[in-house]
Order: C-alpha cells, then sequence, then structure tokens
C-alpha cells in the first residue's frame, strides 16, 4: 500500500515518533541518510511561492541521495489543461514520489488517488503535515527533558496564537497524534472549526497561560490580500510580544513558521531574541522532511 502524507494523520504515533527519532540523528549526521534515495528522482512542484518548503526539500532530497525535480505550473501541460489523472500517471513512471505546495486539497488527494508513487504535501490551504513535524522536532529539542520514555509530547502544551489556518490545523492534528496540549487562541471568525483536537479559546491572557510554547503566523497569508485590513484589525490583540510570554509558563518559547512580518503578529523583539527557536524550526523542515520522506518510501530504518 502506497504511503502518502496528505494530512498528517497518516502517522500513527509509533510512526511519528520514530520519524521524529529518525530526523535527531539525520540533523546530528546528515551522512547517515546519503544513500537512502540513491538513484531516484523526486518531483517537487510549486503552484505557489515558496522559500523554506523549496530550499528545504531540495537540499533535503539531495541529500538523500536522489535528484530533485522542480516543476513550476507553467513548465507543466496541468497549465493548459491536461487532466490531474494524466499528470499524476506520467509523474509516477518516472519519479518515486512527489512533493507539491499548491492551493486546493481536492488537487493533492486526486494526485494520490490515481498515481502510484507517495505524494507528500508540501502546504495546502487545509493542512501544512511537514511543518507540523518539524515544529514538534524542535519542541524536542527545546525540553527535552519533558518528553516520554518514547519521546511523546505528552507533557507540553503549545498556544497557537491568530488566525486559525491551515497551519493551526496541522499542529492540532499531528500535535494529537504526539500527545501534543494545543490550544488555539483565535477571534470570532477565525477560529478553527469544532471537532478538531485543539482547545478553542478567545482571550490572549487566558488562552496562552500554562502554555510551554506560544507560535505565531502571518495575519495576511497568501489570497488574503482583499480582505487584509479585516484581517490586521481583528488580529491585532493577537499579537505575540515578551508580555505574552510573560503569561505563559516559565521559560516559554515562541515559535513561528515563517515568514513573519516583525510588528503584526510578532514583535522583533521575540523573532530576534533569545526567548525563541524559530530558525532552529525554520532548519528542522529539512531534517522532518528527509525522515518524512524515508518513511512514505520504506528507506532508511523504515524497511526496504
Amino acid at each position: 500500500m502506497t504511503r502518502h502524507l496528505l494530512t498528517g494523520t497518516e502517522l500513527t504515533r509509533d510512526d511519528l515518533l520514530a520519524v521524529l527519532r529518525r530526523a535527531r540523528e539525520l540533523k546530528a549526521d546528515p551522512t547517515l541518510g546519503a544513500t537512502s534515495l540513491a538513484g531516484a528522482s523526486v518531483a517537487l512542484i510549486f503552484h505557489k511561492p515558496s522559500t523554506r518548503t523549496r530550499v528545504s526539500m531540495e537540499a533535503g532530497v539531495v541529500e538523500l541521495g536522489a535528484h530533485p525535480l522542480l516543476l513550476r505550473p507553467d513548465e507543466m501541460q496541468l497549465s493548459r489543461g491536461e487532466s490531474v489523472k494524466d499528470t499524476a500517471l506520467v509523474l509516477s513512471r518516472h519519479v518515486a514520489a512527489i512533493g507539491i505546495r499548491t492551493h486546493a486539497d481536492a488537487l493533492l488527494e486526486e494526485l494520490a488517488a490515481e498515481g502510484s508513487v507517495p505524494v507528500i504535501n508540501l502546504l495546502t490551504e487545509g493542512h501544512h503535515p511537514c511543518q507540523a513535524v518539524a515544529d514538534l522536532l524542535t519542541l524536542q529539542e527545546a525540553f527535552p527533558d519533558r518528553l516520554g520514555a518514547d519521546g511523546g509530547l505528552d507533557d507540553l502544551r503549545l498556544a497557537y496564537v491568530g488566525d486559525g489556518n491551515n497551519v493551526a490545523r496541522s499542529l492540532a492534528l499531528v500535535g494529537a497524534i504526539a500527545g501534543l496540549a494545543v490550544t488555539v487562541v483565535a477571534p470570532d471568525g477565525y477560529q478553527l472549526e469544532p471537532g478538531t483536537p485543539a482547545t478553542l479559546a478567545s482571550d490572549p491572557g487566558t488562552g496562552v497561560a500554562g502554555a510551554d510554547a506560544l507560535y505565531a503566523d502571518v495575519w495576511v497569508s497568501m489570497g488574503d490580500e482583499a480582505t487584509a485590513d479585516a484581517r490586521r484589525a481583528a488580529l491585532e490583540p493577537y499579537r505575540i510580544d515578551d508580555a505574552l510570554l510573560d503569561a505563559a509558563a516559565p521559560g516559554a518559547i515562541a515559535l513561528h513558521c515563517l515568514p513573519a512580518h516583525p510588528g503584526e503578529e510578532i514583535t522583533a523583539e521575540v523573532l530576534y531574541g533569545d526567548r525563541q527557536r524559530i530558525w532552529d524550526q525554520a532548519e528542522n523542515r529539512r531534517h522532518a522532511q528527509k525522515a518524512l520522506l524515508e518513511w512514505a518510501l520504506r528507506r532508511g530504518p523504515f524497511g526496504g
């Protein structure tokens, strides 16, 4: 059965913790995975602009011994009306896996359903699972004495502050698998849907109480430009600053998936200060995604 990573919920707890262990190993010694995907090619499709995802995936694929094939919309027949099904069938004849950063989750799901190779979600409107796995790796590094015997994060709490978007959803879903307690602190109209495995709160001061990490994302994401002014007005009280960190647990850290807009969702003092792990978090995308590729393709420690 083909292993896909579409929402992150495809991972069991054992899978996820094994991926995180492998990511730590690959970070400590990148040469460990140098032949995991030797001779293979990985298609990387980018329908949205990208800095961290493209760089971390392309570099990670190379470090695993494979060749990354970067594909933009204007370079593919998809942009001229070729079906997703036909694209999936053709790519499956040439590459070992497909990573895609796109808009609708439906396109991602169709690509996975019609092809015969693993599909990795590099960001959709609904989910960002690779980011969430990298975030969990960062939390493991930041709080090594708080982890369970299996590496679980059951003793940790994270408060996501701001727009309840794809990143917030993935933190809730993937975090729950690892035991992380997630609270999403957002105003009315910007909150995650009920039923997501997260505590939903609206008041920043009380919502972050007891949290070991506060998490920010931009207030105006790609596609939200038309409502930018309204979004900034609604989210103004949801800025991560030193005062909000003081309202969290002692020793709380700030996280941000980037790109950041200092002065909006996070202050420059926090973004570049000593109470954050944001730049470690950005690096950890590469290590987490390498482990996820090995898992999806049953390479390295994940079997033959």
